[in-house]
């Protein structure tokens, strides 16, 4: 086990670099002048000419990338003398619009893309699980077919439509929630469930259709296997069956797109936070496409990617602990 989870964390290494090389070149080499885009949509000649001392592009390419990966592994200072800007570990970039370093923007952002994150994915696995799993035991009945049909209806609307949706009916209509907006777990956890359920409901709709047909199609080929018959056969309960055995099985393929979605989910729910208006990582994405802020774009994108490759690591190590064979591949 320690040998594989030492393999994937290898290899985790090598994918991280290969993301800063290509971020890098998309970045600082595609741009015909990448000070200008860090610099903002207006800006002076003079500012221009400080951000190529400041980031660096007055040296060679090669020189310019080690000090990127140097400030994203044990931070960096750019420039020199009066207009030196520390950026401290870890080094995503420094936003020159809003005078502040990437990073910092993105901790003051992460609380409120994670809190989203975290409650639509605990709904979204309550609710589709149920569904997937019910309907494959139910399979061809009325229940499945009505249950497969909503899942579809579910995945066929897009969050901005389901937003705004909800928002008139539950919000200005009905008056039973507030307008969604981000309260502090630590200063009220009543407060910051009441103003989140709106958008955790909305985000959750869409994954748990998604999920619901998924695992209904996993537990359906795993309830088809010889195990599960001689299982059957040896006369377990149908619940030992399917719980003990069926289940483990059948939702491993859940597994693997969970940590994907949620790690993505990280990196910003941006419909869901534009449509209600949540200060995350994802309308922070947004202003910073808006107004051409390059260094806050690379940044997210970096941060996107690292938690994605991260929990797939996650994921791998998770197979190995359920399934020992994993471990030989």
């Amino acid at each position: 086990m320690l040998s594989y989870t030492l393999r994937r964390l290898a290899g985790l290494l090598f994918v991280l670099l290969a993301i800063c090389v290509v971020t890098f070149g998309i970045f600082y080499i595609l741009p015909s002048d990448p000070a200008l885009q860090a610099c903002g949509k207006s800006c002076t000649t003079e500012r221009i000419e400080q951000l190529h001392h400041q980031m660096g592009l007055d040296k060679p390419l090669w020189q310019q990338f080690v000090d990127y990966l140097g400030g994203i592994v044990g931070g960096r200072t750019l420039g020199t003398g009066e207009l030196a800007v520390k950026c401290e570990f870890p080094c995503l970039g420094f936003s020159y619009q809003m005078n502040r370093p990437v990073w910092e923007l993105l901790l003051d952002r992460l609380p409120t893309t994670a809190s989203i994150a975290a409650g639509a994915a605990v709904l979204w696995l309550l609710f589709g699980l149920t569904a997937g799993v019910i309907s494959a035991l139910r399979k061809g009945t009325a229940l499945d077919r009505s249950l497969m049909a909503g899942t579809l209806t579910a995945a066929s609307l897009p969050v901005y439509f389901t937003g705004l949706v909800a928002l008139y009916l539950v919000v200005q209509l009905a008056g039973w929630l507030p307008f969604p907006s981000y309260v502090e777990l630590t200063e009220s956890p009543i407060a910051w469930a009441q103003n989140l359920l709106l958008p955790w409901a909305v985000l959750a709709l869409l994954y748990a259709a998604m999920y619901a047909r998924l695992s209904r199609s996993s537990m359906l080929e795993t309830l088809a296997e010889p195990y599960i018959r001689t299982a059957r056969a040896k006369g377990l309960p149908e619940r030992t069956v399917v719980v003990k055995h069926a289940m483990r099985s059948a939702l491993t393929p859940v597994i693997t797109i969970f940590g994907m979605d949620l790690a993505t989910l990280l990196g910003g729910a941006v419909i869901t936070e534009s449509v209600f208006g949540l200060p995350g990582v994802g309308q922070l994405t947004i202003n910073a496409i808006n107004t051409a802020d390059q260094p806050v774009v690379m940044g997210v994108a970096l941060l996107s990617a690292f938690l994605i490759t991260g929990f797939n690591v996650v994921v791998d190590v998770l197979y190995a602990v359920a399934d020992p064979k994993v471990r030989q591949s």
